[in-house]
C-alpha cells in the first residue's frame, strides 16, 4: 500500500517464511482476473511458482513486500483486486498525507476511516472508544469473495501500522476479531497481530488501549516523502520505533542551537562520536546538515514573525556564528533575505 518501492534492501529470502501463501494466490487471482500472468512477478521476488500449490506454504515478509509492490504497479491498484473499482497509484498515500495535520491519533484515524469510504464502498471503516478500549471497526457491505481474508488483514494491519508511524509509537493490541473462520493457516496469525485473535467473531475489529488515541501525531511532509519509499513494511512487518535517533538530534537542536555548530559537539551532547553520530543518521534516512538547515529555518521564521528582534540576535539564537551566515541560509531556504520575509509577512 501506500506506493510501494518495490525495490527490496536485502535478499527477498532473508528471514523467516512466516507470510501464509494464502496472500500470494489472492495476488494470483488478481492477475487472472486482469488477464495477467503472475509469473514474472513470482521471479523477480523468488517465490517458486509451485508454491501456489501447497496451501501450507509460507513465504518471508520481504517476498511479501515485493510482490505487493510488483503487483500493485502492475494492476494499478493499490486494493489488489479486493474492491469492485481499483484504488489507483497512490490512493493510500493521499489517506495518510490527509491525516498528517491531525492534532492527535484519534483525529487522525478517524479521518482515515472517512477518507477511506471515499476510495470505496465495499468496507467500511469506523472508529469507537468504550470503557477505555479504542476499537478500529471493518465493516464488509459487499462480499469480497476470495479476497475476504486477504482484505480484512491487510486494511487493519495497515491502519495500524499508519498508526503506528504517526505517534513513533508501538501500539500493542488487546485482541484482534474477525468474522471468518480459522484458515487452514491460523497459526500464522500470532505473527500477523499481537494478543490473542478470535476468529468468527461477530466484527472485524483491532482493539488497544484507548490512551494511544491521545497521542500527537508528529511526523510531516518530509517524513511522509521517506516513507512512501519503502511504505508496504507499515503492513508486512510489526512496527519497530524508527528514526529515534532522528528526533533526537531534531530536539537537540531546536532546545540546545549552541550544540549546533559542528558534529563533534552534539555528538558529545549526545553521549556518541561524530562518526556514528553521523552513520546512524544516515542509516534512518537523514543527514545532520539536513536537520540543521530544518530546524534552524523553523525556528528563523518563528522569530522573524514573532519578534522584533535584529538580525545579528536572531542569528545567535539559530545557532549561526554571524549575520551574513543566516542571511546567506534563508536566501537558500526560502528565495527571500530574512527582512524582506519579515515585511511581507
Amino acid at each position: 500500500m501506500l506506493r510501494p518501492n518495490p525495490t527490496p534492501v536485502q535478499a527477498p529470502t532473508h528471514g523467516r517464511a512466516e507470510t501464509p501463501i494464502a496472500f500470494i494466490q489472492a495476488i494470483a487471482t488478481a492477475y487472472a482476473q486482469r488477464g495477467l500472468h503472475i509469473d514474472e512477478a513470482l521471479n523477480k521476488a523468488q517465490i517458486e511458482p509451485q508454491l501456489l500449490k501447497k496451501n501450507n506454504a509460507r513465504v518471508t515478509a520481504m517476498q511479501m513486500e515485493l510482490i505487493s509492490g510488483i503487483a500493485m504497479q502492475e494492476l494499478d491498484d493499490e486494493g489488489l483486486g479486493w474492491f469492485s473499482r481499483r484504488l489507483p497509484w497512490g490512493s493510500y498515500g493521499m489517506l495518510v498525507r490527509a491525516s498528517l495535520t491531525s492534532p492527535t491519533l484519534g483525529v487522525a484515524l478517524t479521518r482515515w476511516c472517512r477518507h477511506h469510504g471515499l476510495l470505496t464502498d465495499d468496507i467500511c471503516l469506523s472508529l469507537s472508544e468504550y470503557n477505555g478500549i479504542a476499537s478500529l471497526h471493518l465493516e464488509e457491505m459487499q462480499d469480497l469473495g476470495v479476497f475476504r481474508e486477504f482484505c480484512v488483514v491487510s486494511v487493519l494491519r495497515n491502519a495500524l501500522g499508519v498508526a503506528c508511524w504517526l505517534t513513533d509509537s508501538r501500539i500493542p493490541l488487546r485482541a484482534t476479531h474477525l468474522r471468518f473462520a480459522p484458515p487452514v493457516h491460523a497459526d500464522s496469525y500470532h505473527v500477523l497481530f499481537d494478543g490473542p485473535t478470535q476468529f468468527n467473531a461477530p466484527e472485524n475489529a483491532l482493539q488497544f488501549d484507548a490512551g494511544y488515541l491521545a497521542l500527537s501525531v508528529r511526523r510531516d511532509e518530509t517524513a511522509l516523502q521517506h516513507m512512501l519509499q519503502r511504505a508496504l513494511l507499515l503492513t508486512v512487518r510489526p512496527y519497530r520505533r524508527d528514526r529515534l535517533l532522528v528526533e533526537k538530534v531534531r530536539q537537540t537542536l531546536a532546545q540546545h542551537p549552541e550544540h549546533s555548530r559542528n558534529a563533534e559537539d552534539l555528538a558529545a551532547w549526545l553521549h556518541m562520536s561524530a562518526r556514528t553520530l553521523h552513520r546512524q543518521l544516515k542509516e534512518e534516512g537523514a543527514s545532520l546538515q539536513a536537520l540543521k538547515d530544518s530546524v534552524r529555518e523553523q525556528r528563523a521564521r518563528a522569530l522573524l514573525l514573532r519578534t522584533q528582534k535584529p538580525l545579528k540576535q536572531i542569528a545567535k539564537d539559530v545557532g549561526f556564528s554571524n549575520e551574513k551566515s543566516l542571511i546567506r541560509a534563508f536566501k537558500a531556504w526560502t528565495g527571500q533575505a530574512p527582512e524582506t520575509f519579515r515585511q511581507n509577512a
